[in-house]
């Protein structure tokens, strides 16, 4: 590759390219090292897992928030629930409350013709 020059004598970088005086005197060549084509190549090897680490935090942030949807789902579907069975408990109560002294008489009516039946069944026997 011929690139003008407007100096003399060789030139030498830090990144491993240096430039020589060609015949003509616009003109240097430039030579890469070959150490520092490896070096290249790692950082084109290390840029391409860049880019696979940043699509992976990329799923990992969209798979974090449906699951934070998820759970705020969950949890307003809890709520619903715990004031459904609040409201059922409290039916239950009220007619439990109604109909106590009822079976309360009901049970002791029972004992008693229980004990009726036993009573003249040993009084016959």
């Amino acid at each position: 590759m011929a690139i003008p020059y407007h100096g003399s004598g060789p030139l030498r970088s830090r990144e491993g390219l240096s430039a020589r005086s060609s015949s003509g005197a616009d003109e240097i060549q430039l030579r890469i090292d070959p150490m520092h084509e490896e070096l290249d190549e790692q950082i084109t090897g290390l840029h391409s897992k860049i880019r696979q680490l940043k699509g992976v935090a990329q799923e990992i942030q969209s798979e974090t928030k449906f699951q934070d949807d998820f759970i705020s789902q969950l949890q307003m579907t809890l709520i619903k629930v715990q004031a459904g069975v609040k409201n059922n408990i409290r039916r239950m109560d009220k007619k439990i409350f109604k109909q106590g002294s009822n079976h309360l008489l009901h049970v002791i009516l029972f004992a008693l013709l229980c004990f009726l039946l036993v009573y003249f069944l040993s009084k016959f026997s």
